[in-house]
């Protein structure tokens, strides 16, 4: 598959990881609901296993490896759910699989990741470095680069998230808020959505410390941002992909309506809120649609429904306590 996945293709997909994925619930809010004025959803994938939506994507892309392919191994780079879910996915597929990590990287994620049998490089400095570890050794070890977002199955796996949502609310002016970083979330999500609701409307929220996209607003056009300096950070670790990937944009560019960058205060908000009122341990990047409604910062919401995916629940006691604790 050299091209962008289409609606055939993620349900191809959805075939392919059914027996092996959960189907993860979805939860209406009437709190969010009195607030935005608005009957609002909340796509838990938290309760996917490996404990966020990655898994869709990793377990489609390695059932597609070839058995030499299998036999040679993998390698992959990730902060954290990417790893956890490509190393469980290695492990159900018989495949040997070498994980490139940021120092940074949670340390939860870390042992999650290494737990499922993988191994984990943790000699990078920034996701940058790791990505370029990553590729210099599958250069020289004929290892087979499992990418975390820039990949038409794994895209295909994350739209499947989109079909569950389609399946269950076939409403023609649904809005989606999707966490944004490298892309394979949302650019799955919005092929889905947008094949299967026309007039649906997508769209991306980040932090604005660790952005991948432009800030914009209808009409402005959706863009790859420019690169980042070193040095900035976000409580939303899993939500810090270097860039946003090639093909990723590509759909983004046609399907994805808003971009919306959130400060670090209104993620926690989001958190802090999803904790309280609808009681889902989420991690902080899997908080940012929810900080954005918070917020206010969703430029055209209609008259609903509104879904914001909740994508994943790997956070440290500590840290999860940490922003919890605030006033």
């Amino acid at each position: 598959m050299n091209q962008l996945p289409d609606l055939d293709d993620c349900r191809a997909a959805a075939r392919t990881i059914e027996r092996q994925i959960h189907r993860t619930p979805m939860f209406s809010s009437r709190s969010l609901r009195e607030i935005v004025g608005c009957e609002v959803h909340l796509k838990a994938e938290l309760f996917q296993r490996t404990g966020s939506f990655k898994l869709r994507g990793a377990i489609n892309r390695v059932a597609a490896l070839s058995e030499a392919e299998r036999g040679r191994g993998a390698v992959t780079v990730s902060a954290g759910n990417h790893a956890q879910a490509a190393a469980l996915a290695c492990a159900l597929a018989g495949v040997d699989l070498l994980v490139f990590m940021p120092r940074s990287a949670s340390a939860v994620k870390v042992a999650a990741t290494r737990g499922y049998g993988a191994a984990v490089d943790l000699d990078s400095a920034d996701g940058a470095e790791a990505f370029a570890r990553m590729y210099s050794f599958a250069e020289q070890s004929g290892r087979t680069v499992l990418q975390p977002f820039d990949d038409p199955r794994v895209i295909a796996g994350a739209a499947t998230v989109g079909l569950e949502i389609c399946e269950e609310l076939a409403a023609p002016g649904i809005v989606v808020l999707v966490p944004a970083s490298g892309g394979g979330l949302l650019s799955g999500v919005a092929i889905a959505v947008r094949a299967l609701a026309p007039a649906a409307r997508v769209v991306a929220v980040q932090p604005a410390a660790s952005a991948s996209l432009l800030a914009s607003r209808p009409p402005a056009r959706v863009g790859a941002a420019p690169p980042r300096p070193p040095g900035g950070t976000t409580i939303a670790d899993a939500l810090t992909a270097p860039a946003i990937g090639e093909l990723n944009l590509r759909v983004c560019a046609e399907y994805v309506d808003e971009v919306v960058h959130l400060s670090e205060q209104e993620i926690r908000d989001g958190m802090r809120f999803i904790y309280a009122r609808a009681k889902l341990a989420c991690e902080a990047g899997a908080a940012v649609g929810v900080g954005a409604l918070l917020a206010g910062k969703v430029s055209e919401l209609g008259t609903g429904p509104v879904v914001a995916v909740i994508s994943g629940g790997n956070i440290t006691p500590q840290a999860a306590a940490g922003v919890l604790a605030e006033a």
